[in-house]
């Protein structure tokens, strides 16, 4: 097949760029940091969408929506918070041919506007907990664009909490990541990805504690995939969400945020991307299975239409590609490119012996098939490949993750990949040290791999890495 993009081994962030432009997943924006995700692109975020919603409505909370604009005085109401956002702030002053009275901010993130109603609909300790989420796009100022790991403006979703206890939000706050985040990334994207906690110099502006989804990419480096926080009081005494106890009292909530953004995008491109473009996890795929019809004529227009029913029959996603006024050649480059897991060409020489032929994306292989098996052939492929390209990203985690002792081994380390290290020899001094090398500490765990509640348990190990 005719090389299309760079070589990952050659120069990996332009073989990044040249997927997303030559797989007509996304283009770049008439403002320097957006973005357009384009069709191709754009159906793949929304099976994410659909996998994750379900997800988070399974844990319990509803769907909203809250306004673009905020008042800049509801960020200032947290300190924290305004001090982490300020440089990534767009800021309106004007609207309507008259300077406002009040600028407002392009929507960041909502804690503060949604903090502010929050406060209006809880009265009594039967409101809570109080479990939304919202579907929306963000604006933050991005000073080093790129397509899908890093905009001006994406696509998120943002899960907003209130509970009566500490207890309870940080058990809804650890609930979201593993059971929405890490069961999604690891079950639907096929990322293996290590849920960890933040240190504090990482974590979440205005949060008590961050837990977050890091998976590495196919050049060493990691993706902060997903974050869950706890909130503590900071929030809530900020805008006054409280409550009457059951005891009569009037006691503050405890709050809590969480996130993912069309940053997965990009995570499953470098996760699971070779040479020949992507490769999309079949519970993932919006085409999991594409029929293609190498030359008209001598039915085989019709056996590929049957075909495809019967995929469509099984449950299968399934496309039917039968432009034969396109060379082959091209539309084989351009299926492989956009990473459907399974095709299934359908020619007249195949077709004369009772044949199709069955192409596996996620190893290359053709297998001529009889057609009334290729349904069989299909499904199985399918199951196949889900599991081969999340044991593949990890088997690549392993081999490259080293475990270390000293801060300067670990610094060494992350120029190729993870390093993992006993926390007590980084600490917060070693930390700043590390960032001056362009690394960062990804996240803590307990020597049990478990997550932590704080960093200031004894034995935690750190993972440090480069990170995009």
């Amino acid at each position: 097949m005719a090389r299309v993009l760079t070589p990952r081994a050659e120069d990996f962030p332009r073989w990044y760029q040249d997927l997303i432009a030559k797989a007509k997943l996304a283009d770049n924006g008439p403002v320097r940091g957006t973005m357009v995700i384009r069709p191709a692109g754009y159906a793949i975020w929304e099976r994410m969408q659909a996998e994750m919603d379900a997800r988070i409505k399974a844990a319990g909370a509803e769907n909203a929506y809250f306004p673009l604009f905020i008042p800049e005085s509801y960020l200032k109401r947290e300190a924290e918070h305004v001090e982490g956002f300020s440089p990534e702030l767009a800021v309106v002053t004007h609207g309507g041919g008259k300077q406002l009275a009040e600028p407002v901010v392009v929507r960041p993130t909502s804690e503060t506007v949604i903090g502010e109603f929050m406060a209006k609909w809880i009265d009594s300790y039967r409101d809570l907990p109080l479990l939304l989420n919202q579907w929306a796009n963000v604006v933050r100022w991005e000073l080093r664009p790129r397509i899908f790991l890093r905009t001006s403006e994406f696509l998120w979703q943002e899960g907003h909490t209130a509970h009566a206890t500490r207890d309870d939000a940080r058990a809804y706050a650890r609930r979201i990541v593993h059971e929405a985040y890490e069961d999604l990334m690891v079950n639907v994207l096929g990322i293996p990805v290590v849920v960890g906690l933040k240190t504090a110099r990482e974590r979440f502006a205005g949060a008590i504690a961050t837990y977050t989804c890091e998976g590495m990419m196919g050049d060493g480096k990691a993706l902060q995939l997903g974050t869950s926080h706890e909130l503590g009081q900071n929030f809530a005494k900020a805008f006054d969400i409280s409550y009457s106890s059951a005891e009569g009292g009037r006691e503050h909530a405890w709050t809590t945020s969480w996130g993912t953004s069309t940053r997965m995008l990009g995570g499953l491109i470098m996760c699971h991307g070779d040479d020949n473009g992507l490769r999309v996890p079949p519970n993932l795929a919006p085409v999991q299975a594409y029929v293609m019809v190498v030359k008209d004529g001598e039915g085989v227009g019709e056996a590929a239409a049957k075909l495809r029913d019967a995929l469509h029959d099984a449950g299968v996603r399934v496309a039917l590609d039968d432009r034969t006024d396109t060379p082959f050649g091209r539309r084989a480059v351009d299926a492989e490119l956009r990473g459907y897991p399974v095709r299934v060409e359908v020619g007249p020489r195949d077709l004369a012996t009772g044949n199709a032929v069955v192409v596996r994306r996620t190893d290359g292989s053709k297998s001529p098939t009889p057609v009334a098996d290729v349904v069989g052939a299909v499904l199985a492929a399918l199951d196949a490949d889900q599991r081969a390209l999340h044991d593949q990203a990890l088997a690549h985690r392993k081999s490259h993750t080293v475990e270390v002792s000293t801060l300067a081994e670990a610094i060494e380390a992350a120029a190729t990949g993870w390093a993992m290290v006993p926390w007590s020899a980084v600490g917060v001094q070693g930390e700043a040290e590390a960032n001056g090398h362009s690394v960062t500490v990804r996240c803590l765990l307990r020597a049990d791999g478990s997550v932590p509640d704080s960093e200031d348990e004894p034995d935690l190990v750190a993972i440090l890495a480069r990170a995009y």
